[in-house]
């Protein structure tokens, strides 16, 4: 079967790609994993909210209609309807096993069958992957390990909990478990904190502003981006919905990195050795392209492209990556630009014959 593009992921990069092709007119299919749009949400711990006010947590053409930050279970729901309301062409539960190129087209090989494609937006995102130190597998095995992205509510966890990791995603997680009565233990270096709360009159005065910033200041193209890029790879992003003193007040105790594990037990820098009964991994991801069986890497593994576009094969794309060209790339309200560039790319190759009724601005 040929389909002149394919998009693989049926997250929010993906949809926002599916959206442009659609207004476009192009022929092309999303392929997703999943039984269900959104699923990648709905298995996120059960209290999370985003920290984007309605305006910026919404894909081009549809807003998602609440109030206030939105719930995991709200950003789910409204990445289905945002499929339905486009009637975007999806197939679920069809993981792509691998993508190579035979002469001029690329070959998407999945469960159900082989897909040829004139162009392949790859759509999966950075964060793909969970990482673990490697010595995650010397604690002693009664102890009860998480991923953050297996975390769900507090009673999967049993006694004494340590949370390793303090960034985002590691204190929405400590205080969570805090809160469902587990002593709890959050490892990790303070990464920094906004100093006013996100309900704060000033921070929601200033959010135009600093989104602002994040889509068209802080980009790979100009110096300021470059330097943000670095200290984010290296140290992190601040603490945006809880700060330093949101954890301590709901009762959670704060200790370095934990560098190795004695006897079992996970040891922190200063040389304490902590006794948990359930740990939660907050450690990152990383990306897992090796589905990809393309020369589009460097000899340290890193994906070569320029704004999503691949140079070494033309007609591939990527779209959600990491500060992919922006500090917003991988966040919902900077898809749209990020998307947008892609067209514009696919619009320049002969291959691409979509009419241009809805496209003639497709702004920068």
């Amino acid at each position: 079967m040929h389909i002149p593009t394919v998009v693989i992921g049926g997250g929010q990069a993906g949809l926002a790609m599916g959206y442009h092709l659609r207004r476009l007119g192009e022929q092309f299919v999303i392929l997703d994993a999943a039984a269900r749009i959104g699923d990648a949400w709905r298995q996120r711990w059960d209290s999370l909210r985003l920290f984007s006010l309605p305006r910026y947590a919404s894909l081009p053409g549809l807003p998602i209609g609440t109030t206030t930050y939105p719930s995991r279970d709200q950003m789910a729901d409204y990445l289905e309807t945002y499929a339905e309301h486009f009637q975007l062409p999806i197939r679920h539960r069809t993981p792509v096993l691998r993508l190579t190129r035979e002469g001029a087209s690329f070959v998407v090989e999945t469960e159900d069958g082989i897909i040829t494609a004139d162009r392949v937006v790859v759509a999966t995102g950075g964060h793909m992957k969970q990482r673990r130190p490697c010595f995650a597998a010397d604690l002693d095995p009664t102890i009860r390990q998480l991923d953050s992205a297996e975390y769900r509510r507090p009673d999967q966890l049993i006694g004494d909990v340590l949370v390793i990791g303090a960034g985002t995603a590691g204190s929405d997680i400590a205080i969570d478990v805090a809160r469902g009565g587990h002593p709890t233990v959050l490892a990790g270096p303070h990464l920094g904190d906004i100093p006013l709360g996100l309900d704060s009159p000033v921070v929601r005065a200033l959010m135009p502003i600093t989104m602002f910033a994040f889509l068209h200041v802080f980009t790979l193209g100009n110096p300021l981006g470059h330097l943000l890029h670095r200290r984010v790879l290296r140290r992190g992003t601040p603490l945006i919905r809880y700060r330093r003193r949101d954890i301590a007040a709901a009762g959670v105790r704060r200790v370095g990195w934990i560098t190795d594990v004695v006897d079992g037990l996970p040891r922190v820098d200063d040389g304490t050795v902590l006794r948990p009964q359930s740990v939660v991994w907050c450690t990152g991801f990383r990306a897992d392209h090796r589905w990809i069986d393309l020369p589009i890497f460097s000899a340290d593994g890193l994906l070569m492209h320029r704004r999503g576009v691949v140079p070494s094969a033309p007609g591939l794309y990527f779209l959600g990556l990491s500060f992919q060209h922006t500090v917003s790339s991988a966040a919902l309200h900077g898809l749209d630009l990020d998307a947008r560039h892609l067209l514009r790319a696919m619009r320049r190759t002969e291959v691409f014959k979509a009419p241009a009724r809805d496209s003639d601005a497709l702004p920068g």
